[in-house]
Formats: structure tokens, sequence, C-alpha cells
């Protein structure tokens, strides 16, 4: 049990709904898209960098379709995201055969 705990997996992170997302999403023009990709990157490095020790993670990508991201994290990590302010749902990715 301890060795899985210690082993960086892939795990999506979903966060609650947030009126700023929304409002930027719904900006159409190439501006408002930078602005989103800026917004929501910022907001999942803040996420992370608040609840996990630095340099003991590795986001891979902000998704903008939805407001969430990917990151490199072990079990015990996504055990204390799931609690983080903000947060929804943390999931493992699951490779698909």
């Amino acid at each position: 049990m301890a060795m899985a705990s210690t082993q960086s997996e892939s795990y999506f992170v979903f966060m609650n709904y947030d009126p700023e997302y929304q409002r930027l999403r719904a900006d159409r023009t190439k501006r408002g898209a930078y602005e989103l990709d800026l917004y929501l990157s910022k907001k999942h490095n803040e996420v992370l960098a608040s609840t996990l020790e630095p340099g003991s993670y590795k986001k891979t990508l902000s998704l903008v379709i939805v407001d969430g991201f990917s990151v490199e994290i072990t079990e015990d990590q996504a055990n204390v995201l799931r609690s983080a302010n903000g947060v929804r749902v943390v999931e493992k990715n699951q490779e698909l055969a």
C-alpha cells in the first residue's frame, strides 16, 4: 500500500462553478480566449501551489472546455487536493486500452 502512495500518476482535477470562468468563456474573441487561457492557468497553478509541496507535482495541461487540469501526483496528493478550496472532483486518468 505504501508503494502506491509514492508513485506519481496522471489525475484530472475539475473545479467548482466559477462565474469568472463562465464570463471569459462566453467571450468568443481572440482576446477573450487568451484571457481565459491565462486566467485558468494562473488559477490552476495557485490551487496546486497552495495545496501541495513545491516540486512534488507536475501539471501537464489546463483544460479550457471544462474548468480543470491534468497533473501528475501521488494518490496521497490526490486525496489532499480533493479537500482543496474550489476543487469539485479529482479522478485518476484511466488509460483506454
